[in-house]
């Protein structure tokens, strides 16, 4: 994948910054199931179980590395809290937050695509 992003700095002439923010971005979005995460975060905290029920396709292994991954990256945040039993919830941290426009963006273009593509079959 990075060479393609070398190609893209070259061939357009960008900077190095903006080669590794396009590494940033590839990199977030790599994992199968992190955009629909991120999606789910975006409308509301969710405790892992909650997650695994949205995401019935996704095994509890995937669930943990995705979310441990999406942490290490500074877009998730881990929540312990202790008072009865002990509970984790995953948020969106405050820069993810700012992701929330392009998320309805992508969301509303998929809509309109999909709504073309079946008029199309």
């Amino acid at each position: 994948m990075y060479k393609y992003i070398k190609t893209l700095i070259e061939f357009k002439n960008c900077n190095k910054e903006d080669g590794m923010a396009l590494t940033e971005i590839a990199d977030l979005f790599a994992g199968k199931w992190r955009f629909i995460i991120l999606a789910i975060l975006i409308v509301e905290d969710k405790r892992f179980t909650e997650l695994q029920q949205l995401l019935p396709s996704i095994t509890p292994r995937m669930l943990s590395k995705e979310l441990k991954d999406l942490e290490m990256s500074g877009i998730v945040i881990r929540r312990t809290d202790n008072r009865n039993l002990v509970s984790i919830s995953y948020s969106i941290s405050s820069s993810a937050r700012e992701l929330e426009p392009v998320f309805m963006q992508l969301f509303e273009w998929a809509k309109r695509h999909s709504s073309k593509a079946r008029i199309a079959n």
